[in-house]
């Protein structure tokens, strides 16, 4: 059985990295933007810890709900996807894909945000899976 107070900080420690990521990306406007300098290398390592951050505390999220809380939510999220960025990273730290990240953060970040947002309202609602 999960604890709901563990789930919740969990969903706002995963909503304030996206947050993070969101300002940190807001000066990148191409993958190569990442490359071309120390600044955008420090920036792409930043938002790869954080998305590292996130896809660990998804994984803790499904593992203590018994997969049924993230299945419930959000069903066009892709969940895995979005646990295995953190396997990516982790393993490949220096390979990291600015071209992925890139596309990440322009495309992938702001549902999930929504999702987590939501998620949060349910469980301050006292809905809980």
């Amino acid at each position: 059985m999960y604890d709901p107070t563990l789930l919740m900080e969990k969903l706002e420690q995963i909503d304030e990295a996206l947050a993070k990521i969101k300002r940190r990306f807001s000066s990148i406007n191409s993958p190569d933007d990442f490359l071309d300098s120390d600044k955008g290398q420090d920036m792409l390592d930043g938002i790869a810890m954080m998305l590292i951050a996130i896809g660990e505390n998804f994984k803790t999220i499904d593992k203590e709900t018994e997969g049924k809380f993230l299945t419930q939510h959000f069903p066009d999220i892709q969940w895995s996807g979005v646990k295995g960025v953190r396997d990516v990273l982790s393993h490949q730290y220096f390979n990291i894909d600015a071209e992925e990240i890139f596309y990440i953060c322009t495309n992938d970040l702001q549902p999930l945000r929504t999702a987590v947002q939501e998620m949060i309202k349910e469980l301050i609602n006292g809905h809980t899976p």
